[in-house]
């Protein structure tokens, strides 16, 4: 009996030990892993991944090591709370993510009433920010800062072209649509069209034909880069002579696979290419030779650990309100996107929004090159 009591002492000892010994911080990445958006998914969880890895090696936060928790949102609300409360009960304490904005904000509410910081990577309705939480913050832009520089581009390029309005019906889709029509309205620029399809459509015939009849030359969409391939591809197969024109949302190679040639000419909004930052080079570099090619919002996921992990140092302590104390007061934080620092509400100070072309590279496949 003696010997078990002391046995038992013994392994209690042991296991408090341990637990400080390898104590983890916990942060999840929660993005659409599969689904029709999986190209986003794969682009947050390979950058968070990433920057997981490069910290650790350093000794990670504080003394404690990252541990990555890897959540699929399938880009729908519903599973998104799901995420979210499946991070709460494992003791997730800071979030990468999500990638859709109408995902975003409603597992926000969670991780807000759950003492869990938010960082994302690419919701950008300006909802996410606005409603006054303690634990939201971003390393993108704003679809209010995105839909100016568009529509001030629609209005200063194609004043006197016939432009259709289409959107997805998303938070996102709609809000970076109508952002981008208030802006291009108030420099006197009026739409011949404003239309809304469903996520998932697959045939357009009926919005080209519409679109046609109207003489629409330009098509402004918001929404993600699924659509956006079928209504491009569908448009030129339709004898439509139209230049697409969208946002962030089609920041992702598989737009020139679904869209084929036709991709060629398209137009859309983002931050300055991270991948050109001289500082970069090595980084992408790595992530290529792991056959990834660290494209759209990869290192702005990269980013989003290195601010956690930078605050987490600066208020020298793990703890999520201490961490987003200081991701606010104790700024700028060194990262793959430039010197970061937050305002009150959790956005960031970036460089502003810039064009991009589609055009065919070196290697012969399309992509997006910085145009401005």
């Amino acid at each position: 009996m003696k010997k078990s009591l002391l046995s038992a002492v013994a392994l209690t000892a042991l296991v408090a030990f341990g637990g400080n010994a390898w104590a983890d911080v916990l942060i999840g990445v929660a993005g659409p892993i599969t689904g029709p958006n999986a190209a986003f998914g794969a682009q947050l969880q390979k950058g968070a991944e990433a920057a997981v890895a490069d910290i650790n090696a350093k000794g990670g936060i504080n003394g404690e090591q990252i541990k990555l928790e890897v959540g699929d949102d399938v880009s729908d609300p519903k599973q998104g709370i799901s995420v979210a409360n499946k991070f709460v009960g494992d003791g997730v304490k800071f979030v990468v993510g999500h990638f859709n904005s109408g995902v975003s904000i409603p597992a926000s509410e969670v991780y807000a009433e759950n003492n869990i910081v938010e960082i994302t990577p690419a919701a950008t309705n300006p909802q996410f920010t606005e409603r006054g939480l303690w634990n939201v913050f971003r390393t993108c832009g704003r679809d209010d800062q995105q839909g100016s520089i568009a529509g001030a581009y629609l209005a200063a390029n194609f004043k006197d072209a016939k432009i259709a309005v289409v959107h997805d019906k998303t938070t996102y889709g709609q809000g970076l649509a109508d952002e981008t029509k208030k802006a291009m309205n108030a420099k006197g620029v009026t739409e011949v069209m404003y239309e809304g399809i469903n996520v998932g459509d697959k045939d357009f015939s009926a919005l080209i034909a519409k679109m046609k009849e109207a003489g629409v030359s330009i098509i402004y969409w918001g929404g993600l880069h699924t659509e956006a391939g079928l209504i491009i591809r569908q448009a030129a197969d339709q004898g439509l002579k139209a230049t697409l024109i969208s946002g962030d949302g089609i920041v992702s190679n598989e737009l020139a696979s679904i869209a084929g040639d036709a991709v060629a000419g398209t137009l859309n909004t983002f931050g300055p290419d991270p991948r050109l930052i001289p500082a970069n080079k090595e980084l992408v570099e790595k992530f290529r030779a792991q056959g990834f090619e660290p494209e759209a919002y990869t290192l702005y996921a990269y980013a989003a650990v290195q601010a956690l992990s930078e605050a987490a140092t600066a208020a020298k302590s793990n703890d999520p309100q201490e961490v987003a104390k200081a991701l606010h007061a104790n700024g700028p934080f060194k990262t793959v996107l430039g010197d970061l620092s937050y305002d009150a509400k959790g956005d960031p100070t970036l460089p502003g929004y810039v064009m991009y072309e589609w055009k065919k590279g070196d290697d012969g496949k399309y992509t997006y090159i910085q145009k401005m």
